[in-house]
């Protein structure tokens, strides 16, 4: 591994060169906020409301939580845009605790009415949980090294990384990082030592975990004072205790040349060592678990924040798990960034900033990551259309002629009188894609029986415009969303022909209860309807969960929910949830497995007809959104 560390710094280094050089570029990496979220659990006070619209975030530094690859969140923070500027040398200290490389599997344990089922992560998501690389250790490195390249360029010139290991890699990442961060800004190397886990008959049990810090060549900012920990009372020391009139026990210490005591009270605290004893692991049953394997306890990330960062600091995590960092820096005072490529992460750190009544922040995803990933798998120079042609052959598709093939997207099933489109990763799928596709159905070498529209991306509104359209020979299927890292591991199409399934689209039904106007206030009530989930095969479960899951789609279809959340007053650009209720909030239905499916949401009186947006994240993370357009008061 020695031997092949300095070519995979190399190429780090150049890889992260490049992202940096495409940062002023047309096709630079964006964000895309899908939420602004103003947490209220299950309901809104009446004073709150009014002030909603002023309750925006910080325009120039939002707290932020980000879905997707952190290395294109890194970069799109990096880039800015026009809503908000580059993050450049703004984030005064990120922490992060990147898989250990321990070849796990973590699963995902989704608990439904009857029982549970196991989710398998999808390839997208075994970065986050399946902790399993190709070249062992060097992929894992080769993984790490572009991402802390480029979390040195968000740091301030106050900034402190600390970066979380354990024994399986942390001794090559410490070389990893001495050379980004420079051997002279090397800080300290934390033990954190913990009792909680198995033990070994053949070996010491390993019960600690390594923290490297780094500052960024500036003086970085230190406050010792902050998180002081308890004197340790030493009986046996030369210092004995002694109590003052008022009940404290002190030691002292008389200087032996000038004849001086100092007195050390035991319950001041002390500055702690570079050795962490006093902060154990959480357990199964700790009040604190959010249900995420790693999840690392508070106190850990208190101690860390309060001795890194400033009241007025950026903190940042690019492997949120969790959430553990954002909700201590939320509770702390310090504006945040977190990110996870796992989607049970982003669903968990949302639920859990809510639950916290936190101060409004973005959701986020990447802009375009299909597209990122296709210049992965395809070379810098692909085309949209060598991408379609792929889709196109994994369908089961022959391609039409040039001569009628609109940037080969178009295809035909062999055999069969069905057109199939397969659109651009960077297109969304909207109604209008739809009528453009019935069109094409009619028109394209005298008219096909059947239109398949193959997408990536859709609005949120698409289940509404397909059942608005009511064509029995127009079919909408998902790409699978991880198609593109399954091809990459896979490296042909070939290989992949009998794995892939493109399959319905997920979508949610809800409806307005009414308008109701008291006073100089209304109460708005919005009811679920029903929700029709993405097909079971195109979710990685296990074999024997398939059944489970048809079944509650078929009796209880809104126990799938996970999460969803209301705009009273939907302006159609941000979708601002000032309520939201998910599973696990029991303070006022009491049902830990079922989101309540009746809203009765207050608002000030609005004589105007109201347009109303609906979103809602079932529990393997998919979204679906209803826009209810001119509702009347009385309605």
């Amino acid at each position: 591994m020695i031997e092949q560390l300095p070519g995979i710094v190399s190429e780090g280094k150049r890889r992260a060169s490049q992202i940096l050089e495409n940062l002023e570029g047309r096709n630079r990496v964006t964000l895309q906020t899908r939420e602004l979220v103003i947490p209220n659990k299950d309901t809104i006070a009446d004073d709150l409301f009014s002030e909603l619209r002023s309750h925006d975030v910080d325009r120039d530094t939002p707290n932020r939580l980000i879905y997707g690859d952190n290395l294109l969140a890194i970069a799109a923070l990096l880039a800015g845009d026009t809503e908000h500027p580059s993050m450049r040398g703004k984030v005064d200290l990120i922490y992060i605790d990147p898989p250990f490389d321990s070849k796990a599997d973590y699963r995902s344990k989704i608990t439904l009415p009857g029982g549970s089922v196991d989710q398998k992560p999808t390839v997208l998501e075994q970065f986050a949980y399946a902790d399993t690389w190709s070249e062992g250790t060097a992929s894992y490195l080769a993984m790490i090294v572009p991402r802390l390249i480029l979390m040195k360029e968000l740091l301030s010139t106050q900034g402190t990384i600390y970066v979380h290991l354990d024994w399986h890699v942390g001794p090559h990442v410490k070389i990893v990082l001495d050379e980004i961060f420079g051997r002279e800004n090397y800080i300290n190397e934390i033990i954190w030592c913990f009792s909680i886990g198995g033990k070994s008959s053949t070996r010491f049990a390993r019960k600690h975990n390594t923290i490297y810090s780094y500052s960024n060549g500036g003086t970085p900012i230190f406050n010792g004072k902050d998180p002081l920990v308890a004197k340790p009372r030493k009986p046996n020391s030369h210092m004995r205790a002694k109590v003052d009139s008022d009940g404290r026990e002190y030691q002292e210490k008389t200087d032996k040349k000038s004849g001086k005591v100092y007195t050390y009270y035991l319950d001041d605290g002390k500055i702690p060592e570079d050795y962490w004893t006093d902060i154990e692991q959480l357990n199964r049953e700790d009040a604190e678990r959010v249900g995420y394997g790693t999840q690392k306890p508070e106190r850990l990330l208190e101690r860390i924040i309060a001795a890194s960062s400033n009241p007025d600091s950026i903190v940042a995590d690019f492997f949120g798990g969790s959430g553990t960092t954002a909700a201590v820096a939320e509770r702390l005072g310090r504006k945040w960034i977190t990110s996870d490529i796992g989607k049970p992460s982003t669903m968990i750190t949302r639920k859990r900033l809510v639950d916290k009544s936190a101060k409004p922040f973005l959701f986020q995803a990447i802009g375009d990551y299909q597209i990122e990933q296709a210049k992965s798998v395809l070379g810098r120079k692909f085309k949209v259309g060598e991408l379609a042609q792929v889709v196109l052959r994994l369908f089961g598709a022959v391609p039409l002629p040039p001569e009628v093939n609109q940037g080969g997207a178009f295809g035909r099933i062999a055999e069969e009188k069905t057109l199939v489109i397969a659109t651009s990763p960077n297109a969304l799928v909207t109604g209008a894609t739809l009528r453009r596709a019935q069109t094409a159905r009619l028109s394209t070498m005298g008219g096909f029986d059947k239109v398949v529209v193959l997408g990536w991306n859709f609005s949120d509104s698409i289940g509404h415009d397909i059942e608005a359209l009511h064509d029995d020979r127009l079919e909408v299927l998902v790409i699978p969303p991880d198609l593109l890292d399954r091809l990459k591991k896979q490296g042909s199409v070939e290989k992949l022909a009998d794995e892939v399934k493109f399959s319905s689209l997920q979508y949610l039904q809800a409806a307005i209860g009414g308008r109701v106007k008291n006073g100089d206030s209304e109460t708005v009530t919005v009811n679920l309807e029903n929700y029709v989930l993405l097909s079971p095969d195109a979710i990685n479960l296990e074999d024997r969960s398939r059944d489970q899951l048809l079944d509650v789609m078929n009796n209880e279809p809104l126990a799938l929910l996970e999460y969803w959340a209301i705009d009273p007053d939907y302006d159609g650009q941000v979708f601002r949830s000032v309520w939201q209720d998910y599973r696990g909030n029991t303070g006022n239905d009491g049902d830990e497995f079922r989101v309540v499916t009746r809203a009765n949401v207050d608002v000030p009186f609005k004589p105007t007809p109201r347009t109303v947006c609906v979103r809602a994240v079932d529990v393997f993370g998919f979204e679906s959104e209803v826009i209810i357009e001119n509702i009347e008061v009385g309605a």
